[in-house]
């Protein structure tokens, strides 16, 4: 496996990507834990999504620590607390989303690794990270994004983390096939959410001002191809600012490089390859001397803001090089070519025929 990035238009050396994945492990914790920002909080999410980061640009053995805390912090009901500061619980809810991720990055560790003991390792708590966030499957198919300390449920979806959740389905069964165990309700979940993301998205709570609320179907893969396409041209010009990145909320002078960086996965995720390209060109005035990346830009102001390196954005570099370099295996955990997809769109509840569909 070749571990020297390509010299595409846009991209990093493979220098570059190690100095930014190194700029990561530099914040992680004595336990595992990779936090926002050194001394910050750390969630589930965005802590795998830097464990993968990690693996790309070589970090392995900080990787594996990663991974080593989500097993030692998932709770007996699936879930990860949804904020820990210094190892101590500052948020206790449960964040369905943050509790089926993992199975994104175990996916993209077998990817890269092929290392089958890692997965036997992993399994358990992916599987009851993914039956957490299932169980909260709300009647129109789409995912309730929270549940509290005492067991409330906030029953309202977010469009991005159903988004997601759709991915780590997909993630989750390609692993359930590897480990020889059956998931059919994660496939009835996966079809009934699928729907909801590709036709009611109106019964999804209303954060359409966000940039993430825009691409996330498409790169969970929930949305593909023409629909896909015509998703992603339609707020173009909402977020999109040519030579510096997108905006994070369309009402602001603001843009961020992780959303930069996951807009250029969609558009790989389409085949758009000359945007994605120059998306991840543009963000690179957000580069430290160090490798890490600035959060974002008030380009009305001119300024850095906020004044402060996150592990999230690094991260989110990290796998959009990858992608469109296509350096690791892993590359592909966006495009998807190796996860299922069709999920039969069975026992609807949200008043369409209850017949299959495929998209």
């Amino acid at each position: 496996m070749s571990t020297e990035v390509p010299a595409l238009p846009g991209l990093l050396s493979s220098r570059d990507v190690a100095a930014t994945a190194a700029s990561i492990a530099r914040a992680q914790e004595p336990d595992g834990a990779v936090p926002w920002t050194p001394g910050a909080h750390t969630d589930a999410w965005n802590h795998v999504e830097a464990a993968m980061a990690l693996l790309v640009g070589g970090e392995v053995d900080a990787a594996h620590r990663a991974y080593d805390w989500c097993l030692a912090t998932q709770r007996a009901d699936g879930s990860w607390p949804m904020k820990l500061v210094a190892g101590v619980v500052d948020d206790a809810s449960g964040e369905t989303n943050m509790s089926a991720y993992l199975a994104v990055g175990v996916w993209h560790h077998w990817l890269v690794r092929r290392d089958e003991p890692f997965v036997r390792r992993t399994w358990d708590a992916v599987r009851r990270g993914l039956d957490f966030a299932v169980s909260l499957q709300l009647p129109f198919g789409g995912i309730a994004w929270s549940q509290d300390p005492a067991g409330a449920v906030n029953a309202e979806a977010l469009v991005a983390g159903s988004s997601s959740i759709f991915h780590a389905l997909r993630a989750g069964l390609a692993l359930a096939g590897l480990m020889g165990s059956a998931q059919p309700e994660w496939e009835l979940a996966a079809g009934r959410l699928g729907h909801a993301l590709r036709h009611h998205r109106g019964e999804f709570l209303d954060k359409s001002t966000f940039s993430m609320d825009w691409y996330y179907p498409v790169l969970g893969g929930a949305v593909r191809g023409a629909p896909a396409q015509a998703l992603l041209a339609g707020r173009w010009d909402d977020f999109v600012v040519p030579g510096l990145g997108i905006r994070c909320v369309d009402t602001n002078p603001w843009v961020t490089g992780a959303e930069t960086c996951e807009l250029a996965l969609a558009l790989d995720v389409v085949g758009d390859r000359e945007r994605a390209l120059a998306l991840v060109a543009d963000m690179q005035h957000l580069r430290g001397e160090d490798g890490g990346y600035w959060t974002g830009y008030v380009f009305a102001d001119e300024k850095i803001w906020p004044a402060e390196h996150t592990t999230y954005t690094s991260a989110a570099v990290v796998l959009a090089v990858d992608a469109l370099s296509t350096t690791t295996p892993g590359s592909d955990i966006f495009r998807g070519s190796s996860l299922p997809h069709d999920f039969p769109e069975i026992g609807l509840e949200c008043g369409c025929a209850d017949a299959l569909v495929r998209t």
